[in-house]
């Protein structure tokens, strides 16, 4: 006569759940020691890492439209800068601009973000003023729109 044992059917679970996860934690190590992988070098895993490096770059240029220092923007107003309407002219590094319009762009509570939407009547291109109402001279920046974005250019001089 066969005497069958009698088991605990959490403990399986729990055993079976505990071998699963220490498999799934070894794998974890083996990718994650920062080796190469089978069949592959310590060399393509630099070229990788570099080539990732570059489109970072790439990408960074293309959004910032490449290193630009932050200074602090000449300014010289007429006007204090919250009057500025739509057809008011705006030099900025002596080209002359249009205003569009003069907006809040974000709202941050204690300071508001804003823009001054500008284009250029000889070639009908579209830019942006953006600036923090409290730091006018230091938060100045001047964007360019090539296609759909806005591509942050130097600027050293705004005046109206």
């Amino acid at each position: 006569m066969a005497v069958k044992k009698k088991t605990n059917s959490k403990s399986i679970v729990k055993e079976k759940i505990s071998k699963k996860v220490e498999k799934k934690m070894s794998k974890l190590d083996d990718e994650d020691n920062g080796e190469a992988e089978e069949g592959e070098s310590e060399n393509e895993l630099d070229i990788d890492i570099g080539n990732a490096e570059e489109e970072v770059k790439k990408l960074k240029e293309v959004l910032v439209g490449g290193d630009i220092d932050i200074d602090k923007v000449q300014i010289e107003n007429s006007k204090p800068i919250t009057q500025l309407k739509k057809g008011d002219k705006v030099r900025v590094d002596g080209v002359e601009f249009s205003v569009d319009a003069h907006y809040i762009l974000i709202d941050h509570g204690k300071t508001k973000e804003m823009a001054i939407e500008i284009f250029n009547p000889k070639t009908d291109k579209d830019y942006q003023l953006r600036y923090f109402v409290d730091q006018l001279e230091t938060s100045m920046e001047f964007y360019e729109l090539q296609e759909i974005v806005y591509v942050r250019r130097p600027v050293k001089k705004v005046e109206w």
